[in-house]
C-alpha cells in the first residue's frame, strides 16, 4: 500500500466523468488499498479515484461507524429519499467548507473489488459521504451545489469556541 497525492481543484481530472471499471484485477486491488490508506492518512471519511488522479469509478468510504471501510466500484445511486442540510469539506478543496443539501437516505448498487454486485443502503452522515463521493465520479464538487461556502479555518475556530 502507498499514500497517493490528493489532487487539488482546479485539476481537470476532478471535472471529468470517471470511466466505468471493467477489469477487476490486482491493479484495482492496489488502487483500492492505496485509496484507503490515503484517505486515513488525510483524516478523510471518503475518497474517489479522481481525487488521486485516476479517472475510474471507484470510491472508498469510512465515516467511523460500525460499517468500517466500504469499497465500491461503479457505484450508482438507485434510490434517494428525504433531505438533509449539513456541512461538507473535501480533501481536494482544502480551504473551503460548505453547507450542502443531500438526500437523507440512499440506496446504491455497485461492485466489490472482485466484480461481485451488491447493494447498500445508507442514511444520515454515511449517505452524505456516499453522495459526495459519487458526485466526484461525475465531475461535480461540493462547491458546485453548496447553498453556502465559507472558509474552513474560520468555521473550525468557531466550532472550537474561539
Amino acid at each position: 500500500m502507498a499514500i497517493r497525492l490528493i489532487v487539488q481543484d482546479p485539476d481537470p481530472v476532478l471535472r471529468e466523468k470517471a470511466i466505468t471499471v471493467t477489469k477487476f484485477n490486482s491493479n484495482l486491488h492496489k488502487l483500492l488499498n492505496d485509496m484507503a490508506e490515503t484517505m486515513y492518512d488525510a483524516d478523510g471519511v471518503g475518497l474517489a479515484a479522481p481525487q488521486v488522479g485516476i479517472s475510474k469509478r471507484v470510491i472508498v468510504v469510512d465515516v467511523g461507524d460500525d460499517n468500517g471501510l466500504i469499497e465500491m466500484v461503479n457505484p450508482e445511486i438507485i434510490e434517494a429519499s428525504g433531505e438533509q442540510l449539513g456541512p461538507e469539506g473535501c480533501l481536494s478543496i482544502a480551504k473551503l467548507n460548505g453547507d450542502v443539501k443531500r438526500a437523507q437516505t440512499i440506496k446504491l448498487k455497485g461492485q466489490d473489488r472482485d466484480g461481485n454486485p451488491f447493494e447498500f443502503e445508507a442514511t444520515d452522515f454515511l449517505a452524505r459521504a456516499f453522495q459526495h463521493e459519487v458526485d466526484h465520479l461525475n465531475g461535480i464538487l461540493f462547491t458546485d451545489i453548496a447553498v453556502s461556502i465559507y472558509d474552513a479555518s474560520a468555521r473550525q475556530r468557531q466550532d472550537d469556541g474561539e
